[in-house]
């Protein structure tokens, strides 16, 4: 008698299939297709939480610089002064302080204007 594949298999396709849940046409019920689709969907994932990261910190440094030229100074003379000032924040704090606590992001910048006249 020969042994087969079966519960195995079908464990194996209804994995793949409740991954692809919502996916339209057969995309979502075409063993072959649902495959594919997985596999190249794992690839812009992989890629795209890559790009993610990329696009906050362009985010961050845009809002940094708008508000360092409201205050007089462009983001790179800013933290050129940050680094001289000693003022060890990252862009992400530095952009959420820039929009919720405009006053104490005023004292940063002037922090770094010093550093930088000194």
């Amino acid at each position: 008698m020969r042994t087969t594949k079966g519960s195995a298999r079908n464990r194996a396709k209804r994995r793949l299939f409740r991954k692809a849940k919502g996916y339209r046409g057969g995309r979502n019920n075409l063993l072959r297709t649902v495959k594919e689709t997985l596999l190249r969907s794992g690839q812009y994932a992989y890629r795209d939480r890559r790009t993610r990261k990329r696009e906050f910190r362009k985010l961050w440094i845009i809002r940094i610089n708008a508000a360092c030229r409201e205050r007089g100074l462009r983001y790179s003379e800013f933290v050129h002064g940050l680094n001289k000032a000693g003022i060890e924040l990252d862009r992400k704090s530095l952009a959420e302080i820039a929009v919720s606590d405009p006053d104490g992001f005023d004292k940063i910048v002037q922090e770094a204007k010093d550093a930088l006249a000194a």
